[in-house]
């Protein structure tokens, strides 16, 4: 086994990777970026070495820097992760001239499965079932346009090298496809450094089901399952669980088989997942979408239900030893569902968020895991993936495990980075996805009826509480007298007041002190009994009979609040912060997110109608484009590849001339 191994990669999975490490004995290398100098892998690793400025192509993507930095230390391996260079053909090529391992598969698997068109062609030459469409390198955009109709619309136009659903498009018609073959061009050339696109026919109701597979260099290849990742975003999986609830014994035993005659085509030695997609009209068929030739995010419920640890697995086979069972003695146990939470904010349309960790809560429990990479003082940047931090749960039964995992995301918060929570909460109290009717088209269709928790009396009074237990000291005795900094005068105690406001809800709480304990009021309502106990960032807050635990922490003048998930910022004074009604008409074009400029679709100075794009931002792999509210004249202030601050000004319309 290996004595030192350098992972080079960042954020949750490197902190995860490192922790297989420890428990082995193995000396863990991390590598940072500027942007990364106080991230938690960094503090957790023996070594960490700096590899470069923030931006990825300088550091996490430097092949020079990522070997260097391994010779520097004496690595003898490298563990890439996921993401960045994990199945790049010319990370491993520069390892084996090092003379150090690639904890991966070969050159020719990258490069094969690296390239989905020749992937398709391969797997397809052993029998193993592929999506129809037309996949050859090299097709122009005329190319692709003229073959569409014959694959039939919708269609969905995929670049060949990459993954995560970057650049991918569904088309449901001609007259959309020229755009969408641009967009997914510039796209995959962002992500990729390839804009080489196909076209394959578009599965409805498709179920996107794939299978993990091990293999050693002597020969043994098994698969361990399979994983449902259905639900989908914007074809970045959300949530996923395993075994899928769609698949009989019987299918579960083809697809499986199918996996390991894919990963036999191209010698594969390594842990690899093996992509299929699924009708849900028709369980009994798959077909073959990728083979991803590393570490899945969602591994995690793979280990729950296996007992393996995968990345211990990847370590053994790198270095040479044979897998200790053979397929027979694969074994599911129970059933496992993790959910990703993400540094966006889905009620502004998921837009990216950031920030710093002023608090952070993360759950534990029987059959309860949690791979962060989130430490109080950790700044989440628009650099790098909006991922934080993934939630497991398992128990012996579906039904179990769903349980478990909403109500271990009800005790995650992050304050002072906004994320998706209460959204994978909602998700997971839906109907079709209780009962396992899923699609990946499941989340664009509830969107739009997903009730979020806004702002309400009682999230007033608990903040008013809180803020009023802060300054008594904690719960702490108080002053008494005329030393008192609230309403303390002879006979009945005055009431302190609060005047609040969060997301438009603003209201005015009235907290009173007695002989007999506090009474909290909302805008002169009745009084009611109310105690708060706070325990560093952790508040038991009781109004009437209801108890609720809350986190909390203070951001300049506004007070934090999470609690079941959601979590709101309170102004102390109401209507402090509230938006101007008329920030629609406003002739600015504001980031809404922290990022880069990355198109900028008009000139200085060029005339523009109502809704015409202007420029594009891009943050955390998404792309948000801002467009004109109104016609008139562009007057532009950035130039393409500029850094914006969330709310930055990146042009204004002038009137109509």
């Amino acid at each position: 086994m290996f004595e030192s191994v350098l992972v080079a990669n960042r954020g949750e999975i490197a902190c995860r990777v490192i922790r297989t490490l420890r428990s082995l004995g193995i000396r863990s290398i991390a590598v940072f970026s500027d942007a990364d100098a106080s991230a938690r892998h960094v503090r957790e690793a023996d070594v960490a070495v700096r590899i470069g400025p923030a931006r990825a192509a300088d550091s996490y993507l430097s092949i020079e820097r990522i070997v260097a930095a391994a010779v520097a230390q004496g690595a003898q391996a490298i563990h890439p992760g996921y993401g960045f260079l994990a199945e790049n053909a010319g990370l491993a090529r520069a390892c084996a001239a090092a003379g150090i391992v690639f904890i991966g598969p070969g050159v020719e698997a990258l490069e094969v499965m690296g390239d989905k068109i020749r992937a398709k062609q391969r797997v397809a030459a052993r029998g193993v079932p592929t999506v129809p469409g037309l996949a050859e390198p090299g097709l122009s955009d005329a190319q692709l346009i003229a073959a569409a109709p014959g694959i039939g619309f919708p269609v969905l136009i995929k670049p060949s090298a990459g993954g995560g659903g970057k650049g991918m498009h569904v088309v449901e018609s001609a007259d959309g496809l020229a755009d969408a073959l641009a967009a997914a061009r510039r796209e995959a050339s962002a992500s990729f450094g390839d804009d080489t696109l196909f076209l394959e026919r578009y599965v409805h109701t498709p179920r996107h089901i794939e299978v993990q597979v091990l293999a050693d260099a002597h020969g043994t290849t098994v698969h361990l399952g399979e994983r449902e990742c259905s639900l989908q975003r914007r074809h970045q999986k959300v949530v996923e669980e395993a075994p899928s609830p769609l698949l009989d014994t019987a299918t579960r035993e083809r697809i499986g088989q199918a996996a390991v005659e894919t990963a036999r085509s191209v010698g594969y030695v390594g842990a690899g997942t093996v992509e299929f997609i699924v009708s849900a009209d028709a369980p009994g068929e798959f077909f073959f979408m990728e083979m991803n030739t590393r570490l899945q995010v969602e591994h995690p419920v793979t280990e729950l239900v296996t007992g393996l640890d995968l990345v211990e697995q990847q370590l053994r086979v790198a270095a040479g030893e044979p897998l200790g069972f053979a397929q027979a003695d694969v074994l599911l146990d129970g059933h496992a569902i993790e959910a990703r939470v993400y540094a966006e904010d889905p009620q502004r349309g998921f837009l990216p968020t950031g920030g710093r960790v002023l608090e952070l809560a993360e759950p534990a429990g029987s059959g309860i895991r949690v791979d962060s990479a989130l430490a109080p003082g950790v700044e989440v940047t628009a650099d790098y993936d909006p991922m934080l931090a993934k939630v497991v749960a398992w128990a012996p039964d579906r039904t179990g495990a769903i349980g478990r995992l909403r109500a271990a995301l009800g005790g995650f918060s992050s304050l002072g980075v906004p994320n998706n929570t209460e959204f994978l909460r909602l998700l997971l109290d839906d109907a079709d996805v209780r009962a396992g009717r899923l699609d990946t088209g499941l989340i664009e269709r509830r969107l739009d009826t997903l009730r979020f928790r806004a702002a309400d009396d009682g999230v007033m009074a608990a903040a008013a509480l809180v803020l009023h237990a802060l300054e008594a000291g904690g719960g702490a005795a108080v002053a008494v007298g005329w030393a008192r900094r609230d309403g303390w005068r002879l006979g009945r105690a005055a009431p302190s007041r609060y005047a609040l406001d969060a997301d438009g809800h603003s209201a005015v709480v009235a907290v009173r002190e007695g002989a007999d304990g506090w009474t909290v009021a909302v805008d002169a309502g009745a009084e009611l009994e109310a105690s708060v106990e706070l325990e560093g960032a952790r508040a038991r807050v009781r109004v009437g009979e209801a108890v609720a635990e809350w986190v909390f922490a203070r951001d300049g003048a506004r007070l934090l609040l999470a609690q079941g998930g959601a979590a709101w910022a309170v102004g102390e004074r109401a209507g402090g912060d509230r938006a101007d009604a008329s920030a629609e008409a406003s002739p600015e074009l504001r980031s809404p997110m922290p990022g880069t400029v990355t198109v900028l679709s008009v000139v200085d100075g060029a005339e523009v109608a109502e809704g015409d794009a202007v420029a594009v931002v891009e943050a955390m792999k998404m792309e948000h484009v801002l467009r004109a509210p109104r016609a008139g004249r562009v007057a532009l202030n950035v130039e393409r590849g500029a850094q914006v601050r969330a709310g930055e000004v990146v042009a204004v319309v002038e009137g109509a001339t």
